[in-house]
C-alpha cells in the first residue's frame, strides 16, 4: 500500500512503482490533486505500465487518452511499449497520430518504429520510416542506423541492410552484430563469416550470432570449430552460445562434445536456465543417452519446466524406442497442468509409429482438433507413418479423404514407404508418380518409384524412371555418415577417400564384409579367419 502522498514525493513514488496496484493508487492521487494531465508525472507512470513486464499496456493507453496534449516523450514511451508487444502495428498507428497532432518525432522515436517494422516483417513500412528519418535529418544517428540494419535484416533485405551499414562512418559492435545476424538468418554464411572475420573487435554476441547461423544453416561442425577458437581468443560463452552449441551436438550426435559443453556450463557458473536445461535434455536424448537426459530433467524444478522441456523429454523417449514411457510422460505432463502444443502431439504420434500404437495415435490425432489446435501437414504425415507401419491401408485412404490441405511431399513419401513395406504396388505406383510430379528435383522420389516398379519386374518402366531422373539433371546424393571417436568427429561420404586413414578404413571394411559373408554362409568356424580389432 502506498501511503503518505505529498506533492514533492510523487515523482519519486512514480519512479519506484513496482506493481499496477501501486500505479493506480498514484494515478488516483494525481487526479485528486488535479495533476492527471501533467506530462512529466504521467510519463513516469507510463514508463512502468507500458514497458515493464509486470505492467499493463492496455491500461497505459487508457491513461494516454486522458491527456489533453501529450508530448513527444509520452508518445515515445507508448510506441516503445507497442514495439515489443503482440500488436507492433499499434506503434505505427500512434506515430501517425503523433504527426497529425503536430508533435515532432525525435531520435528515440525511430528505433522503436524500426523494431515494429522488423516484428511485422514489413520492408515496405520500414522503407517509409527510413524516408522519414532522412527527412528529419537523423540519417547519421548511429542508434537509428543500427536499428535500420536490424530491421532490413529481419525482413530479409540484406542489400538494403548492407547499404545502411556502409553509410556509417564508424560502425560499432552493434552494427557488425546486426549485419552478421542478418546474413546468418538469410543463410548467407559465407558473407556473414566475412563480416565476422573483418571485425576489429568481437563480443559474445558476435560469436554467438555466427555459431547460431552455422547451426541453423546445417553446418553444425563449423559451429563447434568456431567455439574451439572462441575458447582460445574470444570471450566467455553465455546462455545463448550454449543453446546453439548443444543444438549442434544434438544434430551431429556427438555425445562426448555435448558432455564437454555440460561441464563448461557448470565450470563457468552459467546456471541451469530453462533454455539451457531444455537444450541439454534434447542433446542427451538425441545422442542416445536417455538416462542423462532424464537426470537433467529431474534435476530441474518441476514447476519451472515448460512445454518445450516436456516435449524434449517425450520426444527423446520416443526416439529411443521407449514409446510407452513417452505416452506415460505425456499423461503426467497433462496431470500437472502443462498444456500440450502442436509439437507435443507431433512427438507423440512419432512415439505411436515406433511402438505400433494405432488406437492411441487416433486418440491424439483427434485431441489436436478437440483442443482447438490446427492440424499441421506434419501431423497427417505422422499418422500415415503410424498406419503404414501397421498395414492399415483402408485407414490411410480414410485419412486422405479427410485432408483439409494439399498433401505435402513428406505425406506422399510416408505413403510410398508404407506401400513398399507391404507390397501395395498399385497404390504405390500412383503415389510414386505423384511424388515425382510434386518434387522433380528430389532424387529419392525417382529411386523409390523405380524400385517399386522393379519389384513387379516392370524393368522398362523402372529404367525409364531412372532415365527421366538423369534427363532432368537430378543426381543421387551420396550417402554420408559421421562418428565420434575419442572426442573427435570423423565425417565420411560414400566413395570418398579424403580421410587420412582411408586406406586402413577401406581395408577394415573389406575384412568386415568378408567376415559377414562367411557368417551368412555358415563357414566362419571352419575358415580360421578372424579380425584383431585391438590392432
Amino acid at each position: 500500500m502506498v501511503a503518505g502522498f505529498h506533492l514533492p514525493r510523487l515523482p519519486t513514488l512514480a519512479d519506484r512503482c513496482k506493481s499496477m496496484t501501486e500505479l493506480k493508487q498514484i494515478q488516483a492521487q494525481l487526479t485528486t490533486l488535479g495533476l492527471a494531465g501533467d506530462n512529466f508525472l504521467v510519463s513516469k507512470l507510463l514508463l512502468f505500465s507500458a514497458v515493464s513486464d509486470s505492467g499493463d499496456l492496455g491500461y497505459s493507453h487508457c491513461i494516454f487518452l486522458t491527456l489533453p496534449s501529450p508530448r513527444t516523450f509520452i508518445y515515445n514511451t507508448l510506441i516503445r511499449g507497442y514495439s515489443r508487444s503482440t500488436n507492433p502495428n499499434r506503434a505505427l498507428s500512434l506515430y501517425v497520430q503523433m504527426l497529425r497532432a503536430g508533435d515532432p518525432p525525435d531520435h528515440l522515436t525511430f528505433p522503436f518504429l524500426a523494431k515494429s517494422c522488423a516484428r511485422l516483417a514489413s520492408p515496405l513500412l520500414g522503407r517509409a520510416i527510413h524516408c522519414h528519418i532522412s527527412k528529419r535529418g537523423l540519417g547519421l544517428d548511429l542508434y537509428i542506423l543500427n536499428s535500420l540494419i536490424h530491421m532490413y535484416a529481419s525482413c530479409g533485405q540484406m542489400p538494403a541492410a548492407h547499404k545502411v551499414f556502409d553509410e556509417i562512418p564508424l560502425p560499432n559492435l552493434v552494427s557488425h552484430n546486426a549485419l552478421i545476424d542478418g546474413f546468418a538468418k538469410c543463410e548467407d554464411l559465407m558473407t556473414a563469416r566475412l563480416v565476422f572475420d573483418r571485425m576489429p573487435e568481437r563480443d559474445v554476441v558476435s560469436w554467438s550470432a555466427m555459431m547460431d547461423g552455422y547451426v541453423k544453416g546445417g553446418d553444425a561442425r563449423s559451429a563447434l570449430a568456431l567455439f574451439e577458437k572462441m575458447q582460445v581468443c574470444g570471450p566467455r560463452a553465455n546462455e545463448v552460445t550454449m543453446v546453439s552449441l548443444l543444438c549442434a551436438c544434438a544434430h551431429l550426435g556427438v555425445l562426448e562434445k555435448g558432455r564437454g559443453l555440460h561441464q563448461y556450463i557448470k565450470a563457468n557458473g552459467l546456471g541451469l536456465t530453462l533454455a539451457v536445461a531444455t537444450s541439454l535434455v534434447d542433446m542427451y536424448a538425441k545422442c542416445g543417452s536417455i538416462g542423462e537426459a532424464m537426470e537433467v530433467f529431474l534435476s530441474f524444478p518441476g514447476e519451472k519446466a515448460d512445454v518445450l522441456m516436456w516435449n524434449a523429454v517425450i520426444g527423446g523417449l520416443a526416439m529411443q524406442g521407449m514409446s510407452r514411457d513417452s505416452i506415460e510422460m505425456f499423461r503426467q505432463m497433462v496431470r500437472i497442468g502443462i498444456k500440450p502444443d502442436e509439437i507435443t502431439y507431433l512427438v507423440l504420434l512419432s512415439a505411436c509409429a515406433h511402438g505400433g500404437y494405432v488406437v492411441e495415435a487416433w486418440e491424439f490425432f483427434r485431441l489436436i482438433q478437440a483442443q482447438g489446435m490446427v492440424l499441421l501437414a506434419e501431423h497427417y504425415t505422422c499418422m500415415v507413418d503410424v498406419l503404414g507401419r501397421a498395414g492399415r491401408v483402408g485407414e490411410i485412404c480414410e485419412l486422405v479423404m479427410g485432408l483439409t490441405m494439399e498433401p505435402s511431399g513428406a505425406f506422399y513419401g510416408a505413403m510410398l514407404c508404407a506401400c513398399q513395406s507391404h507390397g501395395w504396388v498399385e497404390l504405390g505406383e500412383v503415389v510414386g508418380r505423384k511424388l515425382v510430379e510434386l518434387e522433380p528435383e528430389h532424387d529419392g522420389r525417382y529411386i523409390g518409384l523405380s524400385n517399386l516398379l522393379a519389384v513387379r519386374r516392370r524393368w522398362e518402366e523402372a529404367k525409364r524412371t531412372r532415365e527421366e531422373m538423369e534427363k532432368r539433371g537430378v543426381r543421387k546424393a551420396p550417402g554420408q555418415s559421421e562418428i565420434e571417436v575419442a572426442g573427435r568427429l570423423h565425417g565420411f561420404i560414400a566413395g570418398d577417400r579424403c580421410h587420412p586413414d582411408s586406406a586402413q578404413l577401406y581395408w577394415m571394411l573389406t575384412c568386415l564384409t568378408k567376415q559377414m559373408k562367411m557368417e551368412v554362409d555358415g563357414s566362419i568356424l571352419d575358415s580360421g579367419f578372424s579380425l584383431n580389432f585391438a590392432s
